[in-house]
């Protein structure tokens, strides 16, 4: 069959939470879904650590996904249908990148890539371009489809109009995570009136424009995504979870580097830990979230006591206690408290953590800042565009405003159990109890 406009004998259909059901009639796009690269995404929750928290959110990337391709789908088969800004000869372009936008991420996300100092966007293109089932399915559409796909995904792609749909201040990634998250969390913080949304969206040229009459459903996207950063997504807890995954696939490493012998040797990790290689695509498409846990469960037997300890406290949730710390403010505390965790016999370097959450949760136009960071626009009566903050009072109140957030995190049962160095813990008692 001729993928262009290849369609099924018959529509599948996916029963879902959010959207209530999401629509395949292309071919192509149910050859993608049946991909190993893509069935991979059920493996790898979509909200990393964040499950040891808010005990629903077990949701997957591929879930995600789905949800991004079904608002996409909406868009241009409804809204942007026979309007004469949108080119139709995109439509199939536009719903693969949806689908495949998140294709690169590794287990647990974000902490990973810290500590590999990997970017899920590279190994999304690199699947995409590679020798995968991805690329022979894409590559049925054309020599240059799977480049421009990647390209959709990288923001390069020559048609701005796409990539916004993909990757903007309101496109239908932020759409869905917000809403599938709150969903799975069980918190109210995240919903919206997207139908609203929807319906006032309007191609232009070179980016989705909003009618003024739908500013409010607008002004609630952005506070959804506001309170969802600051009450679900840098939540300290999953905060706390995250600092001991990372700190444990900095042990393993550094352990791996020193000539430890494992009585589980990390075989997934080898070309992650060895300095003069680079992983590859095949080796990267075998790591997933059930893979790091068996690992985890595994060490939580080895001689090495941090590893085993760390290990022991993630499988089990023995999570580290916080305290608000500002590092600009209490230096002089910090460098007290890492001297002071040497003399209790607790290593600071596994068992002192600062960690810091940032948001900025809508900018208008700067020059010679990243480009995703284009203003949302809204279309007057008249046809005349206007930055949102120039019309909304509650986004201009936001607008540009980083917010930022400092935690302290420690082992509170290790000082609770130095009995035997009473000084040493009252001192760094003391200095955990001050506020700055």
């Amino acid at each position: 069959m001729s993928y262009p406009n290849g369609k099924l004998s018959e529509e599948k259909v996916f029963k879902d939470p959010v959207h209530r059901y999401i629509h395949v009639r292309d071919k192509l796009i149910w050859d993608l879904i049946g991909t190993p690269e893509f069935q991979r995404l059920r493996r790898i929750r979509q909200l990393g650590t964040t499950y040891l928290t808010f005990h629903g959110a077990e949701h997957s990337r591929f879930n995600h996904s789905l949800g991004v391709y079904e608002i996409i789908r909406r868009i241009i088969d409804d809204v942007f249908q026979e309007r004469p800004e949108w080119d139709d000869n995109e439509r199939l372009l536009t719903l693969c990148a949806a689908l495949l936008h998140d294709l690169g991420h590794g287990p647990f996300s974000h902490a990973f890539e810290k500590v590999f100092h990997l970017d899920h966007e590279d190994f999304t293109r690199a699947i995409i371009l590679g020798d995968t089932q991805i690329n022979k399915i894409l590559l049925k559409m054309g020599a240059d489809f799977p480049k421009k796909v990647a390209e959709v995904i990288a923001k390069t792609y020559k048609n701005k109009l796409v990539v916004s749909l993909i990757s903007s201040q309101i496109d239908a990634d932020r759409m869905d995570y917000l809403q599938r998250d709150a969903y799975f969390t069980g918190v109210s913080y995240g919903h919206f009136d997207m139908e609203r949304i929807l319906r006032v969206m309007r191609p232009r040229e070179d980016q989705v424009v909003f009618k003024k009459s739908g500013m409010h459903a607008v002004e609630d996207y952005i506070m959804s995504r506001y309170h969802m950063y600051w009450q679900v997504y840098f939540h300290p807890v999953s905060r706390s979870a995250e600092v001991i995954l990372t700190k444990i696939l900095h042990r393993a490493k550094q352990l791996f580097q020193e000539g430890y012998q494992f009585k589980t040797e990390p075989k997934h990790f080898y070309s992650l830990y060895k300095e003069d290689e680079k992983i590859t695509v095949a080796d990267y498409l075998k790591l997933d979230e059930s893979i790091i846990l068996f690992y985890f469960q595994a060490w939580m037997e080895e001689e090495d006591e941090v590893l085993s300890d760390l290990c022991n406290r993630f499988v089990h949730r023995n999570l580290f206690q916080y305290v608000e710390f500002n590092p600009h403010l209490q230096m002089q505390q910090w460098l007290e408290l890492i001297q002071l965790f040497k003399k209790a016999g607790i290593d600071p370097d596994y068992y002192l953590v600062l960690d810091s959450s940032s948001d900025l949760p809508y900018d208008f136009y700067r020059p010679g800042e990243e480009e995703e960071r284009l203003p949302i626009h809204l279309q007057m009566p008249n046809g005349e565009l206007r930055e949102l903050s120039r019309e909304s009072e509650i986004v201009e109140a936001i607008s540009g405003k980083r917010r930022t957030d400092h935690k302290l995190y420690f082992p509170q049962d290790f000082i609770e159990d130095l009995s035997s160095k009473k000084k040493v813990k009252e001192q760094i008692l003391e200095i955990l109890k001050k506020p700055y």
